[in-house]
């Protein structure tokens, strides 16, 4: 008992530049439980002994498990943007409705989410944001959502938020999610991207899966948004 308490406070004792250790395997057996819908970054030594960030936990290594703001700001993450898999058929019907709804591109909305929960409509961080777009509480009553953790309700409020900031910065994508990032204030205060780290990688990433979901969705004539796959 006294030995586990000890290893259970040796894992959450420390943390990274981006992140809080939520768990770690380093003994075997005991990889105890967290929130399952958190997003989670596994750190762990590769093969060469440099030290390795990925989004999926390594198979017959020791990890550890980070508890992360949004699935693209860990600074060290490792995961591919040009090539992780896309999702282009999750939650269709309700991206397309508000993207629609909101005249926002449904590309950007399945960047964003992408980008800020992977997709996990369960997701909770640290700062209370919630669900699929990360809403903060406040957010997500302006936006008049009541159930953060629906799907639907989730989607439908951040891409509300999304077209208000995209209205705010002029159609700007960059500056649009930014702001979704670090806030429209700190957009303002500093005349563009905030010169913060986790900002501008955010930024970047977003923007990344951003021109690959335009390349991957083709709009047909009724309107509808498929994939190219489904177009073919």
């Amino acid at each position: 008992m006294v030995v586990g308490l000890a290893l259970l406070l040796l894992a959450t004792c420390a943390a990274a530049d981006s992140g809080t250790i939520l768990l770690s395997n380093v003994k075997a057996g005991q990889e105890g439980s967290s929130e399952p819908t958190e997003v989670k970054i596994f750190k762990y030594m590769n093969k060469d002994g440099v030290r390795s960030f990925s989004d999926r936990a390594p198979v017959g290594r020791r990890y550890e498990i980070y508890q992360l703001s949004c699935f693209a700001c860990n600074l060290k993450s490792n995961v591919d943007w040009y090539n992780i898999p896309l999702r282009l058929k999750a939650y269709r019907f309700a991206i397309n409705e508000a993207a629609k709804k909101y005249r926002v591109d449904p590309a950007l909305v399945r960047a964003v989410i992408h980008a800020e929960s992977a997709f996990k409509p369960g997701a909770k961080s640290k700062k209370g944001a919630l669900g699929l777009m990360q809403l903060m509480p406040a957010t997500a009553k302006d936006m008049g959502v009541i159930n953060a953790l629906s799907p639907e309700e989730n989607i439908h409020g951040g891409v509300r938020y999304l077209a208000w900031l995209l209205e705010e910065n002029g159609g700007n994508t960059l500056l649009a999610t930014a702001a979704y990032n670090a806030g429209p204030g700190a957009v303002k205060r500093h005349g563009g991207i905030p010169p913060y780290e986790e900002t501008q990688t955010y930024v970047e990433r977003v923007k990344i899966l951003h021109d690959r979901y335009k390349k991957a969705l083709v709009k047909t004539f009724s309107g509808r948004w498929v994939s190219q796959a489904d177009a073919n």
